[in-house]
């Protein structure tokens, strides 16, 4: 069924395809897309004008059969404005490891440990690049950023990538907690820039050369790319130019973007993973980002899932999830709803990390549920 994953990742995968249909007979013939986002326009608008952390806002409304049906922009936003994306990265990058696991020509599997690919002896071993994109590795996450050490070098925007992956591998951190790979989850840091190091090495290619080849070029993006942008976040001025760090890029969140690049790879994972007429990705491999984790991290199970790069929305009924969210730090957030058959990305710029929860709230809070009752209210 699989034939890059292993017996176990097959039968991880078997009951979440059974469950969650996501093939192109969902929706009615008659069943319309929705006309009007006047409300999560205003909704928007209200937001931007009320808080003054974000001088400016926009979003994307993709849907699956009619692709894009809706922009707007907002305050000194445009449509064309290009934004960083701090953790809304996750899921275009977990993409484009799952993108080199489907590359027949290269040795490289998502639930294989990374010592073998890896040139180096290491303190992290016995992880695979399953668990560093799920945060199940057990290597300490942000929320013990703190004591990070050496591991910082994934926040600096010089260097190279590959050695920034090296010093993690061998460093231990003895003064945070750490878990056996599988057990717990802990969101972020590390493990992210291990998985892009091991990218590189069975890639044979720089980050952003792979990101090029495997999303960019199928997709057709124009501006979308990875720096690291976490240290310098206050002087960017929206210009890809002044992108610093692309040769150590921060692979949890150092993107850049503007709506209508990362609409398209939105795009790829409602059409099981097409761009267009390319297959960039299996039906199998898009859904498999999206199991949940959590269960064998010992995560509650009542709280949200996550996948890889995907935060999951527990359905209400207790069914399976349908809504799939990418949420970042600077305000941004991503989703995907399987049960409406559309996806979206708002984009805010915060001047400040800690306004950045404000934004991805209202994402998630008002403006999502905003544009799933234009759906509701299309439906005959």
């Amino acid at each position: 069924m699989y034939p890059k994953f292993s017996a176990v990742a097959a039968a991880l995968l078997l009951p979440f395809l059974l469950g969650c249909s996501d093939s192109d007979g969902d929706r009615r013939p008659d069943q319309a897309v929705p006309t009007d986002f006047s409300a999560a326009n205003a909704s928007l608008d209200a937001f931007v004008a009320g808080h003054p952390g974000f001088d400016g806002g926009s979003y994307i409304v993709v849907d699956k059969r009619e692709g894009v049906i809706h922009t707007y922009a907002t305050g000194t936003f445009t449509e064309d404005s290009i934004v960083m994306l701090a953790s809304t990265s996750k899921m275009p990058a977990a993409t484009l490891l799952m993108a080199l696991a489907e590359d027949d020509n290269i040795d490289f599997e998502i639930d294989r440990v990374i010592d073998d690919y890896l040139p180096w002896e290491g303190v992290w071993t016995g992880r695979t690049t399953e668990q560093l994109l799920s945060n199940t590795s057990g290597i300490p996450g942000l929320g013990q950023l703190g004591g990070y050490g050496a591991h910082m070098c994934q926040y600096i925007p010089v260097g190279q990538l590959l050695d920034c992956a090296q010093t993690i591998y061998q460093t231990p951190l003895p003064g945070l907690v750490s878990t056996p790979p599988g057990t717990a989850f802990d969101y972020g840091g590390s493990q992210w820039q291990l998985a892009g190091g091991v990218a590189e090495v069975v890639g044979g290619a720089s980050w952003n050369q792979l990101l090029h080849q495997y999303i960019s070029e199928p997709c057709g993006l124009e501006v979308f790319e990875f720096g690291n942008t976490l240290a310098t976040f206050d002087r960017w001025e929206g210009d890809p130019d002044g992108l610093l760090g692309r040769e150590n890029p921060n692979i949890e969140g150092g993107a850049i973007t503007n709506l209508a690049d990362y609409a398209k790879i939105l795009e790829l994972h409602l059409n099981d993973g097409r761009c267009g007429d390319t297959q960039v990705l299996p039906p199998e491999a898009v859904a498999f980002m999206r199991i949940d984790r959590g269960w064998a991290a010992g995560r509650d199970p009542q709280g949200s899932g996550y996948g890889m790069g995907w935060w999951i929305v527990p359905a209400a009924d207790g069914g399976e999830p349908t809504l799939f969210l990418d949420p970042g730090a600077f305000g941004a957030v991503s989703w995907i709803d399987l049960e409406r058959e559309y996806a979206g990305l708002m984009l805010v710029q915060s001047a400040t990390l800690p306004e950045g929860g404000d934004g991805s709230g209202f994402g998630t809070g008002e403006l999502i549920p905003l544009i799933q009752a234009a759906y509701d209210a299309a439906r005959p």
